[in-house]
């Protein structure tokens, strides 16, 4: 049976790779999407910028189709949360409690508006505890959710023709 060892041979090699192809697709996705993020921040001497997307992007990696991986969820909810940091700061200050009011406010925009993207909801910490200035708004976080849901796209076309070509079957039905 296909070059598999004795003690695999009986099973499905089809079933063995539609198992392992998604979330290794998935994984690598993942890792080439933080890698980027990683240069860019390298590029932009801005370390740390990447910080606010890692959970997004294992989010969008590997629960793709579920609402908060949705673009509007992703920005929105990036976009909302930083603002709920900025809004607390402002009338606040930088301390303890202020970042966790501003966190549970963020919480509260992304549901009322419908751009609940649990991830992003550190956007508002960050801003209340590194006292970020309005361009973290538009430089990082908007920036960054924009190219994340690009990134989505092209990887998810990717993902789709790798897998269109691994179980040929499944496009003849």
């Amino acid at each position: 049976m296909s070059g598999l060892p004795p003690y695999l041979s009986r099973f499905n090699t089809a079933a063995i790779r539609r198992l392992l192809a998604v979330p290794v697709l998935a994984g690598i996705g993942g890792a080439v999407c933080v890698g980027a993020l990683e240069f860019a921040a390298t590029i932009s001497q801005r370390p740390f910028w990447q910080l606010p997307f890692i959970t997004s992007i294992a989010l969008i990696m590997g629960a793709p189709s579920s609402e908060p991986a949705q673009p509007r969820a992703l920005i929105g909810g990036h976009l909302v949360s930083a603002l709920a940091g900025y809004i607390v700061l402002w009338l606040l200050g930088p301390a303890e409690w202020a970042a966790a009011l501003s966190v549970g406010l963020a919480i509260v925009l992304m549901l009322r508006l419908k751009v609940f993207h649990p991830p992003a909801a550190v956007d508002a910490f960050l801003v209340v505890k590194q006292v970020l200035g309005i361009d973290f708004l538009f430089t990082v976080i908007l920036t960054g959710a924009i190219l994340l849901v690009g990134f989505a796209f092209v990887w998810h076309r990717l993902s789709d023709w790798i897998l269109a070509r691994l179980h040929p079957e499944k496009d003849a039905k």
